[in-house]
């Protein structure tokens, strides 16, 4: 199947929220399919766990800024099908809220379709103009290597790396962090860095 990459982005409300959650639990069943695995969580997990649907529902009604929030979007395809999502969130620590840490996938049916080079596009451009952010930080499996090609592209570099991070179904998987700043920063002025056009 094939989707066009400009298709809408949509906020996810609580209205829809039921159908966001049936659709990343069915994202979820691909973790660890083949060995492949794209979230540190057993293979067969089979929905999210109560913690995690509530941190997503919760944070939908913070103020960007505050501990907690999160901003959530879904693309859909043009039978009103869920394609792909991209999330924001707020860093757990004090003092960050210039930063904010990513999440994304994409449907299994749609990929290598640059889905996501549209939802992190939407992502970035949202960031900058309705939040004021400066940083976007994310972490990912050093496994998924089409993630990371993905994110390098897009511009993110690599910050970190810890060997070894997870222990899943008996194999070792390193947690790579990567970051994309958000402001241009003038050579040499010394100043505050001007945000992107």
């Amino acid at each position: 199947m094939t989707i066009d990459p400009a298709a809408s982005i949509e906020l996810v409300t609580h209205a829809d929220f039921e159908l966001f959650v049936e659709y990343l639990n069915d994202h979820l069943a691909d973790n660890g399919v083949d060995d492949t695995y794209f979230q540190p969580l057993q293979r067969g997990t089979p929905r999210l766990s109560e913690e995690r649907v509530s941190a997503f529902r919760n944070g939908l009604d913070l103020a960007i800024g505050t501990a907690g929030w999160r901003r959530l979007w879904v693309m859909r395809s043009t039978g009103g099908q869920i394609v792909g999502h991209i999330d924001l969130r707020s860093h757990p620590e004090r003092f960050t809220e210039h930063r904010c840490l990513l999440g994304m996938g994409v449907h299994r049916q749609y990929r290598r379709q640059r889905i996501g080079v549209a939802l992190l596009s939407f992502a970035e451009t949202w960031a900058i103009e309705k939040a004021g952010l400066e940083w976007i930080d994310l972490q990912v499996l050093a496994e998924n290597r089409g993630a990371i090609e993905l994110y390098c592209r897009m511009g993110f570099g690599k910050t970190g790396e810890i060997p070894e991070m997870f222990k899943i179904d008996g194999c070792s998987f390193s947690y790579v962090f990567m970051a994309k700043s958000l402001v241009v920063r003038e050579p040499g002025s010394g100043g505050a860095p001007a945000p992107n056009e």
